[in-house]
């Protein structure tokens, strides 16, 4: 005998109680899978984001403030790179390029970062998605997701943050946006980039170049008028030159480091609240489940003399134990699998609000993790549903046959 017609009458019976059943089974997943998506998103995210910064030499203290500052574009102060290692720096053989990073202005609350055309070229893989690198110093190259387009002109801000830009003081010089950079999926895409020498002459701070020199354009840059900074990326010759500058230049007057080193405690500190979230999750769904049987055992109690009648009429035991497993199974593998479609629209809802607040672009995504988790949950249901499949099984029919539907 085919239990599927009387799997969906019991459905079609109490579709309000059932509808109401899967919604509860289905948000108790959304939480579990929106909780495993979203870490894996953000790890791959911010493994983006700091993919073309191989090695970052700054001034002794939190390396997590220099990422922070200097990597995701964060407003906040660190402490300046003296200009001796700044020249040390410079001078090295296995560097490939060194790059000066420079802040403290902004566009439209956009961060201004004063760098060299190498870093620019770096990021963009030599091609830049539209126009060019800039050639002087009234140039800029925009992120991808600026609201400037190549060919319009702006005025900088002092400051960077709600705190810092409060007055409004903008400076005189003048610059044409001349390229768009390739997106990057990080906060550099809303970044402004200029000529590092225009960000000290602004701030009045030597340009690196003497005044006989004329609005030179990067390096080499001249010792004597070098100034701080708040951190130099480093593009090593290879892996061995990469190992080799960062211990050189951990010193008492400067750090260097791996941005991976950074990202490492964060995906510590996320893997713990990870673990945590995801017991609590698994906790609710064991108890969503629990009260889905209870109530499916209270409703199948309203049912008990159909199924009584239909083994007065030769239905054997196991075909109503088929039907009532059946239906829980139904009712928990339908709310799993709507999970997976919720806990996805969460995750990419909330990927949109970290990316607004932070500039780092997540791409959540239904993988094996999820899956398997919907499948344990499935698999779960399906010993629970044992329980009211017994108990009708093992239910007298004199008895059952005397109730009132």
């Amino acid at each position: 005998m085919n239990p599927l017609p009387m799997v969906l009458s019991t459905l079609r019976a109490d579709r309000r109680l059932n509808l109401m059943l899967v919604i509860l089974v289905m948000i108790a997943t959304g939480m579990g899978m929106a909780i495993i998506s979203q870490e894996r998103a953000l790890k791959q995210a911010s493994a983006r984001a700091v993919d073309k910064f191989d090695l970052i030499v700054a001034a002794p203290g939190s390396i997590t403030d220099v990422t922070l500052k200097s990597l995701f574009l964060r407003p906040g102060s660190v402490e300046l790179l003296k200009p001796e290692v700044v020249r040390q720096v410079l001078a090295e053989k296995r560097v490939a390029f060194a790059a000066p990073l420079a802040f403290g202005d902004s566009v439209n609350g956009d961060p201004v970062v004063g760098t060299t055309r190498d870093l620019v070229l770096h990021l963009a893989d030599g091609h830049l998605a539209e126009g060019r690198g800039f050639e002087n110093w009234e140039e800029a190259v925009v992120g991808q997701a600026s609201p400037l387009k190549v060919g319009d002109t702006f005025q900088t801000s002092h400051g960077h943050g709600p705190e810092e830009t409060t007055g409004g003081l903008v400076h005189a010089s003048r610059f044409t946006v001349v390229g768009r950079l390739p997106a990057q999926g990080s906060p550099w895409d809303r970044a402004v980039i200029i000529p590092v020498e225009q960000i000290w002459k602004l701030h009045n701070l030597p340009t690196g170049h003497a005044p006989e020199a004329g609005p030179a354009l990067g390096p080499p840059f001249d010792d004597a008028y070098l100034t701080g900074v708040p951190a130099m990326v480093v593009k090593p010759e290879n892996l061995a030159a990469a190992y080799g500058l960062r211990n050189l230049f951990r010193t008492e007057t400067s750090t260097a480091f791996f941005p991976a080193e950074v990202l490492v405690g964060l995906y510590q500190v996320l893997g713990d609240i990870r673990v945590m979230m995801t017991a609590l999750a698994a906790g609710t769904q064991a108890l969503v489940i629990a009260a889905v049987i209870a109530c499916v055992i209270v409703l199948l109690r309203v049912h008990r003399r159909r199924f009584a009648v239909l083994r007065a009429l030769g239905a054997p035991r196991a075909y109503v134990f088929a039907c009532i497993w059946l239906y829980v199974v139904t009712i928990v593998a339908s709310g799993a699998v709507a999970g997976l479609m919720l806990g996805f629209a969460g995750s990419y809802l909330a990927g949109l609000f970290v990316a607004s607040q932070t500039g780092v672009a997540l791409s959540p995504s239904i993988g094996l993790q999820e899956a398997s988790l919907a499948a344990v949950l499935i698999a779960t249901g399906c010993v629970f549903a044992l329980v009211p499949g017994v108990a009708l099984y093992r239910d007298r029919l004199d008895r059952a046959l005397q109730t009132i539907s």
